[in-house]
């Protein structure tokens, strides 16, 4: 009873933290139904509901909530116990979590990830891709990725980039029917291809600055995305302009595929840092991990 009761538990608290059986269901690997019989199976036991179910949502009772904050916190201390034991083995071994942005995983992650792996074969990354500002703590991620300005001042940050150009920049078809912009206040006049921010649901005003001004433009267009990938693909079909980091943009600059202007008004962003918590062991696996990411100087 006593196991099966742990192992339900494990179950119980992946669907308490994901508010979600579908979410739950994709990060353990199991079916839905299967979840639900074994969190039915844990209720009938323990004689409490744990769990309220809605058509929309999933939410803890009070008792789920206890088991969440009181038997969670242990759980997660046997298994950083038990990779611990883990790691005195001969290689590193064990998944590092890792939440980045979507271009920062194919200008930064990949390159210097994927030569490891082969040498490490017991060694798992899993990548989730996400502009929230995610609680890697409370997420149970190992490692953030975001620019310096956004990491938490507990945390112990690694530097990956230097600081980060950014650019405007919008196909020679739609330049050929709209005048290139000189000044801020030219934006007003174009299309331009916004970003919905997945924190607060606002779309992002373009950070601009020149000389020591900064500004910060509310611009409007057609076309709203959730990601700077997305954003660049538009502006290549010619739907209007894209504020993007340089160095996505650059190689279709370069083959005449963009053209980018108001360069002078574009600024350096912060560098991008690695980021995890300060009061926990970093496994021999996270460690490997943060010193192929870091910056080499």
């Amino acid at each position: 009873m006593a196991r099966d009761n742990i192992n339900d538990i494990i179950v119980f608290l992946a669907v308490a933290r994901e508010r979600s059986f579908t979410r739950a269901a994709a990060r353990l690997g199991m079916t839905q139904s299967a979840l639900s019989h074994i969190i039915r199976g844990l209720e009938g036991r323990l004689g409490v509901r744990l769990l309220t179910r809605t058509t929309r949502s999933v939410s803890p009772t009070e008792a789920g909530e206890r088991l969440l904050q009181n038997v969670g916190p242990r759980l997660e201390e046997i298994e950083a116990e038990i990779a611990a034991v883990s790691d005195l083995g001969d290689k590193p071994a064990g998944t590092v979590r890792i939440t980045a942005i979507d271009h920062v995983v194919s200008s930064v992650l990949w390159p210097r990830i994927a030569p490891i792996l082969p040498r490490y074969p017991d060694l798992h990354v899993e990548i989730s891709s996400d502009y929230r500002l995610v609680d890697i703590a409370a997420e149970r991620f190992d490692i953030g990725v975001r620019y310096g300005d956004q990491v938490e001042k507990d945390m112990i940050a690694v530097r990956l980039t230097g600081e980060v150009p950014m650019a405007i920049v919008g196909s020679p078809g739609y330049f050929g029917w709209h005048p290139k912009p000189a000044m801020p206040a030219d934006l007003m006049k174009h299309n331009c291809v916004t970003l919905r921010l997945a924190s607060s649901g606002g779309i992002y005003a373009w950070e601009l600055e020149k000389d020591g001004q900064k500004l910060e433009m509310r611009v409007r267009g057609q076309v709203v995305c959730n990601s700077a990938g997305h954003m660049l693909d538009a502006a290549l079909t010619g739907c209007g302009l894209a504020f993007v980091p340089a160095d996505m943009a650059g190689p279709h600059v370069s083959m005449g595929r963009l053209v980018s202007v108001m360069e002078d008004w574009c600024p350096r962003f912060p560098a991008l840092h690695a980021y995890y918590p300060s009061r926990r062991n970093s496994s021999r696996a996270v460690t490997l991990v943060i010193d192929a990411l870091r910056l080499k100087t």
